[in-house]
């Protein structure tokens, strides 16, 4: 009797059952890459989430610590617009004699020194010889601009920062970039009806924080982005020296 030899797929004499067996495991592989792909994709979504989270509740949690210094004293003092009370709080040091002279950065173009004064009940001698008003920032970044500037002029070493307690982190942040070799002194105004100290009970002042922490985070990393890329080309530019 004939003994004939197993059907070979494509003349190169596997087994039919071989070659059919190495085309599913062919097709297997891209679906078993996607899903191990799908698998690590989620893993890094749920761990940036839980890093964000936590990013969100050190920020609250240092806002809510935050306190007035008990000494405070610089060479100027900058306050910056955005309530009655950062205002009112940085005429009152002034007049404390904290600093030498105050800068009211981001006033309405409107609003004139008469007008503060009668808000803040402030001493009309000491606004007419001490106080400058800043009328050009329309932001965060543009207060350190202005205030940079100011600064310059004047050649102060020192500031005193009055500004909302939830504002100081991102406040600072950004005067360090245009004052770095200027220290400041924060002074935090918090107002009553926050409850920063229980941010976590009043949804109206968790949502403030969050916003203000998603604003933190686009500055710092506004800043951080332009340090990466100069360091960068300066290392292709070393490289290619070489």
């Amino acid at each position: 009797m004939e003994i004939r030899p197993p059907e070979t797929s494509a003349g190169l004499g596997a087994p039919r059952g071989a070659a059919e067996t190495a085309a599913g495991s062919t097709r297997a592989t891209p679906r078993r890459f996607l899903r191990r792909s799908a698998r690590a994709v989620g893993y890094a979504l749920a761990g940036l989430a839980a890093a964000f989270g936590l990013g969100f509740v050190v920020f609250a949690v240092t806002v809510s610590l935050t306190e007035i210094p008990a000494d405070p004293r610089a060479d100027a003092i900058i306050a910056l617009t955005g309530g009655r009370d950062r205002v009112a709080e940085a005429v009152d040091l002034l007049a404390e004699g904290r600093g030498r002279r105050l800068l009211i950065s981001g006033v309405h173009p409107r609003t004139s020194a008469a007008d503060i004064r009668k808000l803040t009940e402030g001493d009309g001698t000491v606004f007419a010889c001490c106080v400058d008003l800043g009328r050009t920032a329309l932001s965060t970044a543009g207060n350190a601009t202005e205030a940079a500037e100011w600064v310059k002029e004047h050649g102060f070493t020192s500031l005193i920062v009055v500004t909302s307690a939830y504002h100081m982190p991102r406040s600072l942040l950004e005067l360090d970039r245009a004052l770095p070799s200027v220290r400041k002194v924060p002074y935090p105004v918090s107002r009553p009806d926050l409850n920063l100290e229980t941010w976590y009970r009043h949804p109206t002042t968790a949502k403030l924080l969050f916003g203000e922490y998603l604003k933190y985070i686009v500055a710092r990393f506004a800043h951080q982005a332009p340090q990466i890329t100069a360091t960068r080309v300066a290392r292709v530019g070393g490289d290619a020296a070489r």
